[in-house]
């Protein structure tokens, strides 16, 4: 059985799509070097969405689509209308709610603010070490679990990062973005009935690959302004069917940074009742306030921590797709075994490319906040200049608002990403 859960301000809620809130969450990605009056213009371009009900757009559902099915006994011409087909594990899942921002953005002609990637390039030296590999003829099958020099450079970058040590063959996997990556952990090491936590909002990946391994969800709500993790409600979640509490930090799309005592209570619970970690920190470059800190490098943690990263939010490169995971040998069996079945192997000569874009030097990764916080500040501004009320972002591309002094503008929740 699968549950249910939604974001709601300081309230723990059962349905798991997000339903109509006070908040909406803008993301900075995109160029915006522009007077402010600009940015106040490009934040009413979203009273074009102002009417949508949820976070999820309608489609029909298959009862609807029999009723309405028409014949062509008539008409030669035309086909006739199937109902839709999906597995039951799928068939709460509408339209994602970036495919409809998207869509408004182009309906629109407004700045897509509906889905996270920048509209920037990414480093031309990255660039460059792609095509140099398609040129060196790097372009058949790579290796199940990534090539081998991309395997060593993100050992070294985490080494870097964390401290820690670990084996580039036995313990890294390389999968197509960060997305399938999180897909090969819940499939490989989630159990039909394993209860998993969530803290919402979140990534709607999470709940679409933890429905197709039948887990139970259970949803921690974060609440502004400081979107503090409630340490005694999280005590009360875990229960002898807990396998798996599921982290984003820095956190999409409120752009918390999960503190060290945060995390640290977090693991002596997980070391306590024998709970695994999944961590999703593909925004961990994106830390602007504090550093950022990953479960796995904690003392105890390691060895029941999956690590999942990816190249495309820190070289601006998300259609890449090169993502990958971190973890002992005992889960990265499970996660391997899932990953040889979702897509085997990642795009050979962008992993070349990738491991070139690692190895970078540590003035790329200040120049990127640098960029970043000068942006961040212009839709800041921009947001506040228009009457919305900004919440603190410490990290990622994303600021969360309360609208509701727009009382003119009924907006549902909205994550968005400029």
């Amino acid at each position: 059985m699968q549950g249910r859960c939604s974001w709601t301000p300081c309230k723990m809620p059962t349905p798991l799509s997000f339903k109509p809130s006070t908040f909406s969450a803008f993301s900075f990605s995109k160029q915006l070097l522009l007077h402010r009056k600009s940015i106040a213009s490009i934040v009413s371009t979203r009273r074009g969405i102002a009417s949508y009900p949820s976070l999820m757009a309608s489609s029909p559902s298959v009862s609807t689509t029999q009723k309405d099915a028409f014949s062509t006994q008539n008409d030669p011409t035309r086909k006739t209308q199937q109902p839709l087909q999906v597995a039951k594990r799928l068939e709460k899942f509408k339209t994602t709610i970036f495919t409809q921002m998207s869509s408004l953005a182009i309906k629109h002609g407004a700045i897509n603010l509906g889905q996270g990637f920048p509209n920037f390039d990414g480093p031309e030296f990255v660039k460059e070490a792609a095509i140099q590999a398609i040129k060196d003829g790097k372009n058949q099958y790579a290796r199940g679990y990534g090539v081998p020099d991309l395997n060593s450079a993100i050992a070294e970058r985490f080494k870097k990062d964390t401290g820690l040590v670990v084996d580039p063959d036995k313990e890294i996997t390389v999968t197509s973005g960060c997305t399938e990556a999180i897909a090969a952990t819940m499939l490989g090491l989630i159990n039909p009935g394993d209860e998993v936590i969530l803290f919402a909002p979140f990534y709607d990946s999470y709940e679409a690959t933890l429905s197709m391994a039948g887990a139970k969800i259970k949803c921690i709500t974060l609440c502004p302004p400081a979107f503090s993790v409630p340490i005694d409600e999280l005590k009360s979640a875990i229960t002898k069917n807990t396998r798996a509490i599921l982290i984003n930090t820095p956190h999409n799309p409120t752009g918390k940074m999960f503190t060290r005592e945060e995390l640290s209570t977090i693991a002596s619970l997980c070391i306590e009742n024998d709970v695994l970690v999944f961590t999703d920190e593909v925004y961990d470059k994106l830390a602007f306030e504090t550093d950022h800190i990953s479960m796995a490098s904690l003392p105890g943690m390691y060895e029941r921590t999956v690590t999942l990263n990816s190249l495309g939010k820190t070289f601006s490169l998300t259609g890449w797709k090169i993502g990958w995971a971190i973890a002992p040998p005992h889960l990265t069996w499970g996660m391997r075994q899932a990953h040889s079945f979702l897509t085997f192997a990642t795009s050979t000569p962008m992993q070349w490319a990738a491991a070139a874009a690692l190895r970078a030097s540590e003035s790329y990764y200040v120049e990127l906040k640098r960029d970043y916080l000068a942006k961040k500040k212009i839709l800041v501004d921009g947001l506040k200049a228009v009457g919305f009320k900004v919440f603190p972002s410490s990290g990622t591309y994303f600021v969360v608002v309360d609208h509701t002094p727009l009382s003119a503008w009924k907006m549902t929740l909205h994550f968005v990403s400029i």
